[in-house]
């Protein structure tokens, strides 16, 4: 059975950082497309970093580029999002999700994804 669950969420000051963690049971994750996701309140999910299985590659948005990180540890089958220099506009429930297909590419819109977590609450205010 694939889980996907996501921790580390919580409330900083603009300026902060926190860490996300996605930890992956059923299929390793290493060999699937895999990504971030984000959804504001009364806002469409939208997509913030992915990792590409077929050649590596990872992927930003352009309002997270310079300050996030996507990473995995294969050791540990988990994905991070290490979010630097945060802004109000980065509150959002964040979710992981992978892809079904082995050696898939990732893609930062919600639709090829398969698998999805319960997502984590993040919080950016003074």
């Amino acid at each position: 059975q694939v889980q996907l669950v996501e921790s580390g969420g919580g409330s900083v000051q603009p300026g902060g950082s926190l860490r996300l963690s996605c930890a992956v049971s059923g299929f390793t994750l290493y060999y699937y497309g895999i990504g971030w996701f984000r959804q504001a309140p009364g806002k469409e999910r939208e997509g913030v970093s992915c990792i590409s299985a077929d050649d590596g590659s990872s992927h930003y948005a352009d309002s997270v580029k310079g300050r996030f990180t996507v990473s995995i540890d294969s050791g540990k089958n988990t994905m991070y999002l290490q979010m630097n220099s945060l802004e109000p506009e980065d509150t959002a429930v964040y979710f992981c999700a992978a892809r079904s297909r082995i050696y898939s590419d990732c893609a930062l819109r919600p639709i090829p994804y398969d698998y999805w977590g319960q997502g984590t609450q993040v919080t950016v205010s003074s």
